[in-house]
């Protein structure tokens, strides 16, 4: 479920000089195809917590994977650009609600323990399915269709849809209280506009009309929607949650954190192939090997997780990405593949110190009845640092590129903006060693800690 989401929001943009062609338009014209999609997705994210109380993670999780499955065939067969677009949109709002209730399913159902265990299991889709997308979508738009970029979800999610239907367990957090629709249009009206600020202010310029439009409504919006939750009794999104720091701070340092780590990401296939001249294949196959580096950390410190705890491995690992950031800071147009490949893969060991511990730590003192808020939480956060990622690297290039210089950003540009994102994450790296991770050693390990917050209940039992 996770692959197939993650990959779905990669692919199209290698599909999209194909699409222009089957309906004679230009690729710009094809924006709305790949910014419709984080947007609903922004925007369907709150109401996700109060759908999984209400409905249950299992129903919830199924009807939008069936839902993303659906819109999946529809753009496939999509006769134009405003079909395709409206497609898009469904996808992007299934993909809302899938993301935290699947994660809301998975942490109701294991203990702290078990979850560092699960964590590093689900984390092989997560990297495997961005580093894969681009390589995939090449080969199905050259041997078959640019169709194929959507057709492909449905041979993998319907045998998933069947399988949760036999054999997930249902899962339900405290009851909920009255639909806070005052919440739902405040939060998604301010996260859809804040991501299409994001998303295009690198394209339009961030002193264009529609993004700083988008931009000031977002954060209009956002603000009102923050007093409003803190406000009343039976919040859409449960931002009380923030008060506990541990909680807090992890989302602070996926926030943060992200932007170097996938700005990186972003901006080595820009780097290989406009400063170096080489291929998409070239390029997806070097930028590959920073998956296999994550899951290779990933299962070590799912083994030292209990024993040192997230602090020093979140810390080590941020701390790490900045060294090896600063490694590719070197680079210029004489660089070899296999000497960016080899940098990639320790770019990858090193943010396999991050999500995990992040993800689970976030969740120690969390009341199992709350799982489902805080999953949307986290959810929001993640999401916004991993659109914040891109539009940092793309005006740190056009920062970089002299006023009279061609539209190619020069190797100095590329070089500055990675040592802006080591810059980034060598500060995150110096906030994850305060993080306060005690109760999360305990949880891991079974126990109980000396502190005031009360951490997350273990057993499988339904909360209902």
């Amino acid at each position: 479920m996770t692959f197939i989401a993650i990959v779905d929001g990669a692919i199209t943009t290698v599909a999209l000089p194909s699409i222009a062609r089957q309906f004679d338009l230009t690729t710009a014209a094809l924006d709305g195809v790949v910014v419709v999609y984080p947007v609903c997705l922004a925007m369907a994210i709150p109401a996700s917590a109060w759908l999984v109380e209400r409905l249950g993670a299992k129903r919830v999780l199924l009807t939008a994977l069936a839902a993303f499955l659906g819109s999946s065939l529809l753009c496939g067969t999509a006769a134009g650009l405003a079909e395709l677009v409206a497609y898009r949109a469904v996808q992007g709002l299934s993909a809302g609600v899938l993301f935290p209730a699947s994660a809301a399913l998975l942490f109701a159902t294991f203990n702290s323990s078990e979850q560092v265990r699960m964590s590093r299991y689900m984390i092989i889709p997560q990297q495997i399915a961005p580093a894969a997308a681009p390589i995939l979508g090449g080969l199905l738009v050259d041997h078959m269709s640019w169709r194929w970029v959507f057709y492909v979800n449905l041979p993998v999610g319907v045998p998933v849809v069947v399988f949760g239907m036999l054999f997930l367990v249902e899962q339900r957090g405290r009851p909920p209280g009255r639909f806070d629709l005052t919440g739902l249009l405040l939060s998604a009206g301010g996260l859809g506009a804040a991501m299409f600020g994001i998303c295009e202010g690198p394209n339009r310029g961030w002193s264009s009309v529609p993004v700083v439009t988008a931009l000031a409504l977002g954060a209009m919006l956002l603000a009102a929607a923050v007093v409003f939750e803190l406000r009343t009794a039976e919040p859409l999104l449960k931002l009380r949650l923030f008060a506990d720091r541990l909680f807090r701070d992890t989302n602070l340092i996926n926030l943060v954190g992200l932007v170097p780590m996938l700005g990186a990401m972003y901006l080595g296939p820009l780097f290989l192939q406009e400063a170096q001249g080489r291929t998409a294949l070239e390029s997806g196959t070097s930028t590959f090997p920073e998956a296999f580096g994550v899951l290779l950390t990933v299962q070590v410190a799912g083994v030292l997780y209990a024993r040192v705890g997230p602090r020093v491995i979140v810390g080590c690992g941020l701390a790490g990405v900045a060294v090896v950031l600063l490694l590719l800071s070197t680079c210029d147009e004489n660089t070899g593949l296999w000497t960016f490949r080899a940098y990639m893969l320790l770019l990858g060991i090193a943010m396999g110190g991050v999500f995990m511990p992040t993800t689970v730590a976030s969740l120690a003192n969390i009341d199992r009845r709350d799982l489902a808020q805080a999953s949307t939480l986290n959810t929001v956060v993640r999401q916004t640092g991993g659109a914040l990622a891109p539009a940092a690297v793309t005006t740190a290039l056009v920062l970089g590129t002299p006023a009279a210089a061609s539209a190619d950003p020069p190797v100095g540009a590329y070089q500055n903006a990675y040592l802006a994102l080591a810059a980034l994450a060598a500060v995150t790296s110096a906030f994850a060693f305060t993080l306060p991770d005690a109760a999360a050693r305990a949880a891991a390990r079974g126990t109980t800690a000396s502190s005031s917050s009360t951490p997350l209940r273990t057993g499988h039992e339904n909360v209902g």
